[in-house]
């Protein structure tokens, strides 16, 4: 990351090594607190071996007592964010309980470790911990095994390593947080009768920064208006819901009928494939499904059809994201039996060439989730306009006092 411009007289430049698991998240949500100058991925704390990612997650190595752990080297300017509150993060943003492993990751290079490069930090670093130990005996974890040594030395990882998260953006964070924190906070209970009943789905966030979460919000979800209600949860938030995925990964997308888990998605999901797992989730084995996904074509005059051709004024909607596409004002009687509109709503779908069955067609499909609708026919419409041929099993209409 670039290096801020600061005053020699604000500053106060110190560093401390934290290991706390897989060096990848870690990294990333230490460059985003303020007062973080850099962070960088790292092995220290081994001997007898060069410091490598290759040797030291090789198999022989796996519970290596002289094995290098993955650390980040954080800079940071002490007068912009303490030496205590730097500790206080590191031991909050993972599980210090457990020894050389943090969630599926288990050796000995993912142990929890803080090395000193001062007295102050030694002292401050083995007070936090005799505090947190406190706390987390009366949430019911055991001991901490944070070992906090002083620095010999510390190797920089491999370039690929660096900014991992930036350089690979499909994923997700891990998180395995305990949920401890030394400052008393409210509890954050939620009420999760509501998604006993019905379809829902739930999006597991991350109390720390998750650039794969926002991501996933800014990408996909934030327009989000679909007819499943889209819920925020933490891990710890899921009272009274039977789930069966793992719940350490941010973003993770779980699924839910009933109160019980039907599907879960670790990790980032791009827009397509969001709404094809959606779309199986809310649609099954239906001709809708097999419209929207197989380009196929309901039957003129079909029941959906009858129930759509004569609303009153409103808006027809991707049935999926809940997408704007057609306005009954742009709606006419082809006399086809499809729904028919001289226009879309601006913006709102995407054409396509369409070769098969011999003929040459334009194919529109819906832009929020990439569905397809139907086809467009010039000229066809009133007045020279042209003709959007739509099948209606793929919408959903909403009233304008509704919209």
């Amino acid at each position: 990351m670039p290096k801020p411009e600061m005053e020699n007289a604000s500053v106060n430049i110190k560093t401390l090594i934290l290991g706390s698991g897989c060096f990848w998240g870690p990294e990333k949500r230490y460059e985003a607190m303020k007062g973080v100058i850099d962070a960088e991925s790292g092995y220290a704390d081994g001997r007898g071996f060069k410091a490598t990612y290759k040797n030291i997650t090789s198999p022989r190595r796996r519970f290596d007592e002289n094995n290098y752990a993955e650390v980040v080297k954080v800079t940071y300017n002490a007068n912009l964010i303490s030496t205590e509150s730097l500790i206080k993060s590191y031991f909050e943003s993972h599980d210090p309980t457990q020894k050389n492993r943090q969630g599926n990751d288990v050796g000995t290079q993912y142990r929890s470790i803080i090395l000193f490069d001062t007295d102050e930090q030694a002292k401050q670093a083995h007070e936090l911990k005799a505090r947190y130990q406190l706390l987390l005996q009366k949430a019911g974890y055991g001991d901490i095994q944070t070992k906090i040594k002083p620095l010999e030395r510390f190797y920089s990882a491999e370039e690929y390593h660096q900014n991992y998260l930036a350089k690979n953006p499909n994923g997700y964070c891990p998180d395995h947080s305990t949920g401890v924190t030394f400052e008393k906070k409210e509890a954050n209970i939620v009420e999760n009768d509501a998604l006993k009943r019905g379809k829902h789905i739930i999006v597991l966030d991350s109390r720390s920064y998750c650039p794969y979460c926002e991501k996933l919000k800014s990408t996909v979800l934030n327009d989000y208006q679909g007819s499943i209600p889209l819920h925020y949860r933490y891990a710890d938030q899921l009272q009274g819901i039977d789930i069966m995925s793992a719940t350490w990964a941010t973003p993770t997308i779980l699924l839910i009928e009933n109160g019980k888990e039907v599907a879960g998605y670790q990790g980032f999901m791009n827009r397509e494939t969001f709404y094809k797992v959606l779309g199986a989730f809310k649609l099954g084995d239906t001709e809708a499904y097999k419209i929207a996904f197989q380009k196929g074509t309901e039957r003129p005059f079909c029941k959906q059809y009858d129930i759509f051709k004569n609303t009153g004024e409103g808006v027809f909607v991707d049935k999926l994201s809940g997408a704007p596409l057609f306005d009954t004002k742009d709606r006419f009687n082809s006399g086809t039996g499809w729904l028919s509109f001289k226009y879309p709503v601006k913006d709102s779908v995407t054409y396509h060439q369409d070769l098969s069955y011999g003929m040459v067609r334009t194919e529109i499909r819906s832009k929020s989730t990439g569905i397809h609708l139907g086809h467009v026919f010039e000229n066809e419409g009133p007045n020279g306009t042209d003709r959007y041929c739509i099948n209606a099993n793929v919408l959903d209409f909403i009233p304008s006092n509704e919209s």
